[in-house]
């Protein structure tokens, strides 16, 4: 017979634990399914953290730049030396040259004697030192000495130097690659920004842009303004050229450029040779404080750290290469993101 003994009850605490968990797990499922869903930022929101990437990858840029145009300097100063010392060592082998030949006729004549073998020594401050207790020397002797031992200076003075400047280059390198792996982190963090919008954001965006620049040529071309002298009204029809090329970092042209890329390549067009960064390009004019003293073709600088330039198009605009993902254009000052600090009259 089956047996129907009563099953054993479940003992009061482990009713109160299970109760417990069992309540939670509701409480949680009614919470999740009540949580809002993380919000997406809004496309005023990305394009304003895209801006600050853009402008923190622009400071980078100027850097990776001053470290470049450090680099080439560098080894053109490299080079030089290198060549300096290989003639140097030319004309000194050839003095050594010229000092064996006279020895190898008076050993032939066998009228060797001892300043000619102190000539020959391999230490001519030595050789000096013992030569002045000698009276053998003839004047023409002491001066062919004294040439080799310049020389022998010249030579060690200058590979210093070229070591020196070897070791300069190798921290510039590494300068270098750590400002392009800044940019390109940047550059990196913004596009990825951009992605998460959608394709109808993303027209919207360069709408917006696209509008703006007109807006800003149109102010530039109706505006009442002296142009500065000839030569920056040439650089500034060359900046006119370019318009619509795009922007990259560390570029001079001609199919893309930077800020001071573009603003260095205009004034070469125009026949003067200013400096490659933003930084450097703020020493070589007069400055102006007031936008209603600036002339068209007037270098113009941005923020505290003076790390973008563009060239002044009259009224409060500019021509100018923005940040990556846009192309040179016209822009009103106002719109460029951080303080006008002053122009330059070059």
């Amino acid at each position: 017979m089956a047996s129907h003994r009563r099953p054993k009850q479940p003992s009061r605490a482990r009713v109160t634990v299970l109760t417990t968990a069992a309540a939670a797990a509701v409480a949680f499922s009614s919470q999740a399914a009540n949580a809002a869903p993380s919000e997406k930022p809004s496309k005023d929101e990305v394009k304003a953290k895209v801006d600050k990437l853009y402008e923190e990858a622009e400071q980078a840029t100027e850097k990776y730049n001053g470290a470049k145009e450090k680099q080439e300097k560098l080894q053109k100063e490299i080079s030089t030396i290198q060549d300096n010392v290989a003639r140097g060592q030319e004309e000194l082998n050839e003095l050594r040259d010229s000092l064996g030949l006279a020895a190898a006729s008076q050993y032939r004549t066998g009228s060797i004697d001892p300043s000619v073998q102190l000539f020959l020594s391999s230490d001519p401050d030595d050789y000096l030192d013992k030569a002045s207790t000698l009276d053998q020397l003839s004047s023409q002797q002491v001066e062919a000495l004294k040439k080799v031992q310049e020389k022998q200076r010249e030579l060690a003075q200058e590979r210093a130097e070229a070591s020196e400047k070897l070791k300069d280059l190798a921290s510039t390198r590494a300068e270098l690659g750590k400002k392009k792996k800044e940019v390109q982190g940047k550059l990196a963090s913004a596009q990825k920004l951009l992605n998460s919008l959608s394709a109808a954001e993303k027209a919207k965006l360069a709408e917006e842009q696209n509008r703006a620049s007109r807006a800003s040529e149109r102010d530039a071309l109706t505006a009442d303004v002296p142009p500065g002298s000839g030569r920056a009204a040439a650089a500034f029809a060359f900046a006119q050229s370019q318009l619509g090329k795009p922007y990259v970092y560390g570029a001079t042209g001609m199919s893309s450029y930077d800020c001071s890329g573009l603003t260095s390549r205009a004034y070469a067009a125009a026949g003067v040779q200013i400096p490659r960064t933003s930084e450097a390009q703020t020493t070589i004019g007069t400055k102006i404080y007031s936008v209603s003293q600036l002339k068209v073709g007037d270098l113009v600088f941005f923020f505290n750290d003076l790390h973008h330039v563009g060239l002044y198009a009259g009224n409060g605009q500019i021509i100018h290469a923005p940040r990556t993902g846009t192309v040179v254009r016209y822009e009103s000052m106002d719109t460029i993101g951080g303080p006008f600090m002053f122009g330059v009259r070059v």
